[in-house]
């Protein structure tokens, strides 16, 4: 579009020239945190054009200056209604870094709106540092007296140089969209975002990402630890007019699914460098009593921790560079089919094999883990590896099953049947012994459901006594009639004693069950017999003592 300078200032007049607003996201909770101002001509007859089809004319034909002041204007006139902290970006040209008088003008135009320079952030191009650093350089010392933030705007697209960066007091540091647009789909502008954002961490600046407009390119951003997004995904840039409107939009975080683990480190705003996050992580990777690395595709070790370095018996500096065939040429047949599932995006976990102890030769059982590592755009770049000595375990584990084994051929030729009630009186475990004798599943012998196998007559004495014993906490003693499965009824004797907790409260029963069929007959043998020996004793009384006839006697004569 070919601008007629004429034209141009007549329509500033008029006010044709609008200031829109773009929002700014955090990354990290979705929330809003400002704005920025962006250039729009409300054409008479070509409708709205954009600031790349007149911004270099106006820089050209000398009108940016009066551009700038009316955009000022109508800008804070509208942010004045922003709530705290919201804050404002504005862009200046690099014509308009020559003029000393630029800081002035901005404070005039603040202070006509009432709106808080220390809200305000000046983005500065590097294309404007390279034509006079100089003034740039007192430009930007005057703006931040006043309060203003700075920011370096499109880093990476211009004459990219750390002097740039050293010789202005940036707070900000925005990407370009060119690198973000291509995340997706290009890992060299993977790399460049990751770069820029560490860059600015390291520096302790803000990292502003511009085109931010899919979920995906969100999510990778926050991984890497961006701060602030800008772009369709959270607004186009619109009239202060539909300010309120986009102030009150309900805004969701963005999503970090299927992201790298360790980018907990920066969603959660921790204030680290990078140079500190990486000596915690390697803190906690040297640290860790688990034996870790990390394989690149081509299973090369380009990271351990001390642990595995001494399983694998070399030092660490002789891993790195070189392959788990080269390190383990004998255990390498075994584990490379787990690797390369890995590689291929398949996480492997508790995979047990046997290796040789390379300190003592002895035969040693670790767990091995295999998971694949994914950058930012999900892609598999390596594989992260954790392994688990579990010798001493696995002996201990066979000691407990030993023990079990042990306990549990104790309790089977017991003759008594072990029994555990809880604080209430719900059966909850007793010996098998039980269910061969009874025929009741072990659902059917919990809480009070054991009860269906004793007699009829037994059952109300049986839970008399157990309610007596619960509320005083006296052993129970209890016998009962249980309906064997072969064999009928036989006659049981159930002792228990409580178990006591420190606050004088029930914890647990624990008692058995012993067989008294044997004693039970053996008193109604003795009772019968008793009571055949008192009827016969009674029948023979009754039969053979003869009755003594009582006769007079007469006196005799004197």
């Amino acid at each position: 579009m070919i601008v007629d300078p004429q034209e141009a200032c007549r329509g500033i007049e008029k006010g044709e020239f609008v200031p829109y607003f773009q929002p700014l996201v955090a990354l990290r909770t979705g929330q809003l945190a400002g704005f920025e101002m962006l250039a729009r001509w409300n054409h008479p007859k070509r409708g709205i054009v954009l600031p790349g089809e007149f911004i270099v004319a106006a820089e050209v034909d000398g009108w940016i200056n009066k551009l700038m002041q009316d955009l000022l204007g109508q800008a804070f006139s509208h942010a004045s209604r922003l709530p705290d902290p919201l804050t404002l970006s504005i862009n200046v040209s690099p014509v308009q870094l020559r003029d000393l008088t630029l800081p002035r003008d901005i404070r005039n135009a603040a202070r006509q709106s009432d709106f808080p320079l220390h809200r305000l952030i000046v983005e500065i191009t590097e294309s404007a540092l390279t034509d006079n650093l100089d003034h740039a350089q007192i430009i930007a010392k005057e703006l931040k007296q006043l309060g203003c933030r700075i920011a370096l705007d499109d880093f990476g697209t211009g004459y990219s140089s750390l002097l740039h960066l050293q010789s202005l007091p940036f707070d900000e540091l925005k990407v370009d969209r060119s690198f973000v647009s291509a995340m997706a789909d290009q890992r060299d502008s993977r790399k460049i975002v990751a770069a820029v954002v560490g860059l600015g961490q390291s520096l302790d600046l803000t990292t502003v990402a511009e085109g931010v407009e899919t979920r995906d390119q969100a999510s990778m951003l926050l991984w890497m630890g961006c701060e602030i997004g800008q772009g369709w995904l959270f607004g186009r840039p619109a009239p202060g007019s539909e300010l309120p409107t986009m102030i009150a939009a309900q805004r969701e975080a963005v999503p970090t699914s299927g992201a790298n683990p360790w980018k907990h480190f920066s969603e959660r705003g921790f204030n680290f460098l990078p140079s500190e996050r990486l000596a915690q992580l390697q803190a906690v990777y040297d640290g860790s009593p688990v034996g870790l690395a990390f394989l690149d595709r081509d299973m090369r070790y380009i990271n351990l921790n001390q642990r595995l370095a001494d399983m694998n018996g070399f030092p660490i500096e002789e891993h790195l560079g070189h392959t788990v065939e080269q390190m383990l040429p004998q255990m390498f047949p075994s584990i490379e089919p787990y690797i390369s599932a890995a590689l291929r995006g398949e996480a492997i976990s508790g995979v047990e094999m046997r290796k040789i102890d390379p300190v003592n030769q002895r035969e040693r059982t670790v767990l091995l883990s295999y998971q694949p590592a994914r950058d930012e755009a999900n892609e598999v770049i390596g594989v992260s590896v954790s392994i688990v000595d579990i010798t001493d375990i696995k002996f201990a584990y066979q000691a407990l099953r030993e023990s079990e084994d042990l306990y549990r051929n104790m309790v089977e030729l017991n003759p008594q049947i072990p029994w555990i009630l809880d604080a209430h009186g719900n059966a909850i475990d007793v010996s098998s012994k039980w269910h061969e004798m009874t025929g009741l599943s072990e659902e059917q012998t919990w809480n009070y459901n054991w009860m269906n196998a004793l007699h009829p007559d037994d059952v109300q004495p049986t839970l008399d006594a157990l309610n007596s014993a619960l509320k005083t906490g006296d052993p129970i003693d209890v016998e009962y009639r249980i309906n064997h499965r072969i064999g009928g009824y036989r006659w049981k004797r159930s002792r228990g004693s409580a178990q006591f907790g420190p606050d004088g409260k029930i914890l647990r029963w624990y008692g058995s069950i012993e067989d008294i069929e044997d004693r039970k007959q053996l008193e109604r043998e003795l009772l019968e017999t008793k009571l055949q020996l008192q009827a016969l004793l009674d029948s023979y009384s009754a039969s053979t003592i003869p009755k003594i006839a009582r006769t007079p006697v007469e006196p005799r004569p004197e």
